[in-house]
């Protein structure tokens, strides 16, 4: 009976050890499992891979993925994506792409979230980055953020704004 038990509570002590060993892998494809399907699907020297799938205050919902093959993205014309970058580096722009993103639409109401003083600052923030695309008007004094490039903003943005979920790999 003795034996028994000691053989019971040895199996279930190598369950537990082999248990164990095998977590570090397991944690990892939890933790990078994007990372491991991207992984399983390359067919080139490497690529990069951006997605989303949220719920804005608003209730919008949006689901987006965009991938570039390595090779083709180090070969790109890159000085072609500095004014939209450039659009993103004021610290006005942002704060009215975060308050249409959070509802506020009208002109005024930006204005007010954006705390300027006059129409001129406004529209002369508004102008960059309805030229960049990362605002559209909608009607008359409404503006949006089109839904192609809701999840793009937000990736930038991850990659810029300090957070507390960031992962890294080897």
């Amino acid at each position: 009976m003795a034996d028994e038990s000691m053989e019971r509570r040895l199996a279930a002590l190598e369950e537990r050890v082999s248990r164990l060993e095998a977590e570090p892998q397991t944690q990892r494809d939890e933790v990078f499992w994007a990372l491991e399907g991207l992984r399983r699907r390359l067919t080139g020297p490497g690529q990069v891979l951006f997605t989303g799938a949220l719920n804005l205050p608003t209730g919008e919902r949006y689901e987006w993925q965009q991938g570039a093959e390595t090779d083709r993205l180090l070969a790109a014309d890159w000085p072609e994506g500095a004014a939209s970058l450039a659009a993103l580096g004021h610290p006005v722009r942002l704060t009215l792409l975060r308050a249409v993103l959070s509802g506020t639409r009208s002109a005024a109401e930006l204005q007010e979230a954006a705390g300027l003083h006059t129409t001129g600052q406004l529209y002369h923030h508004l102008k960059q980055l309805t030229a960049t695309g990362w605002l559209q008007a909608e009607g008359r004094g409404h503006y949006q953020v089109p839904a192609g490039k809701v999840v793009p903003l937000l990736i930038v943005l991850s990659a810029v704004v300090p957070t507390s979920n960031r992962t890294t790999g080897e």
